[in-house]
């Protein structure tokens, strides 16, 4: 006799419940930048929108930043630590290969044994964070997910680069994603182009440095890019995973209350707004300005910050898509908690 599996039995749709971030102390100007570069503060503006970004300081770990924007994320949701039953953390810049970051956040704020584990996507980190969560609580392995995006960026930035120097910051934005009576988070359309995976990647990799006794002829390992390609892939190719994300949910974008990109630039983000034709209407988040491009942490930062000032409200229907090394992307509609 052949045994049956039970099917499993979880909420019919997930939504995002809370919203939090953390931004680090240290607010560091273009003009700190420009100490390392030749360029001018009108450069960097003019090819980013970058006024300014964050550094973390050395207390301000990629666990310690976590747990601060964990902490908002859940009391905005309602529940307690204890009820989360699922850790998932993007994130490129958590030094330690073994364990994962996300065991050691769950620890921390309390929230019992929960499956804690890590993404390492780039900027598409926190979407694809995102779907896992939503298809944990649909099918019942947990009630409640924590999805953390959190860079230290400044770790992984060589300061005498020219093209990406002025880029990066670092933060940590969360999000509660738990059961919901009706659609909260509409189909992901997520992937990768690995031919191109050269264009955004580490300089050299850890192992570089393995049994060598003088490294003096390597230097430390950061995020180096092909900014052209990079732009054009964005602008014109995620411009139509967007597009797919907004039909796969089934609405157009006049549906749109919201447009949340990842923050990797400013006139990136102009450009998809402009090939999505996107209404005036649309509030579209531009965070960058101040806080840099942190990849894995850009969206739920950017999110965290228009509920703040009221530039978005709860119930809003968003767009939210990010993309970056791999190259991959993951793209799908929320409502806004």
């Amino acid at each position: 006799m052949t045994a049956k599996i039970k099917p499993s039995r979880g909420a019919p749709y997930a939504r995002i419940l809370g919203v939090g971030g953390y931004r680090p102390t240290r607010v560091v100007p273009n003009e700190e930048i420009l100490q390392h570069i030749d360029s001018s503060d009108e450069w960097i503006r003019s090819r980013s929108g970058i006024s300014t970004r964050h550094w973390a300081g050395p207390e301000e770990t990629v666990a310690v930043m976590s747990v601060e924007a964990a902490g908002k994320a859940i009391a905005s949701a309602g529940i307690g630590p204890e009820q989360i039953g699922g850790v998932i953390v993007a994130t490129v810049s958590h030094f330690k290969q073994t364990p994962a970051v996300a065991t050691e956040i769950a620890h921390r704020i309390g929230a019992g044994r929960p499956a804690a584990f890590d993404v390492n996507a780039g900027c598409a980190g926190f979407g694809y964070g995102l779907t896992l969560a939503k298809g944990m609580v649909t099918e019942g392995s947990a009630e409640y997910v924590l999805v953390i995006g959190v860079e230290r960026l400044s770790d992984l930035t060589d300061l005498e680069d020219r093209a990406t120097a002025f880029l990066f910051g670092d933060g940590a934005g969360a999000v509660v994603v738990g059961p919901s009576e009706e659609p909260g988070i509409g189909p992901s359309v997520w992937g990768s182009e690995g031919d191109k995976s050269e264009t955004i990647k580490q300089t050299v990799p850890w192992d570089a440095y393995r049994g060598r006794t003088d490294v003096s002829d390597i230097r430390y390992p950061a995020i180096t890019q092909e900014g052209q390609a990079v732009f054009r892939w964005a602008v014109f190719e995620m411009a139509k995973v967007a597009q797919q994300a907004l039909e796969a949910a089934g609405i157009t974008p006049a549906d749109l209350d919201v447009f949340i990109p990842h923050q990797a630039n400013m006139r990136i983000i102009d450009s998809m707004v402009k090939t999505l034709k996107l209404p005036e209407h649309v509030t579209v988040a531009r965070d960058i300005e101040t806080t840099g491009n942190t990849s894995a942490a850009s969206i739920p930062l950017a999110m965290e910050r228009l509920l703040a000032t009221g530039q978005a409200k709860s119930g809003d229907t968003a767009l939210v898509i990010g993309f970056g090394a791999g190259l991959v992307y993951a793209a799908t509609v929320v409502t806004l908690p």
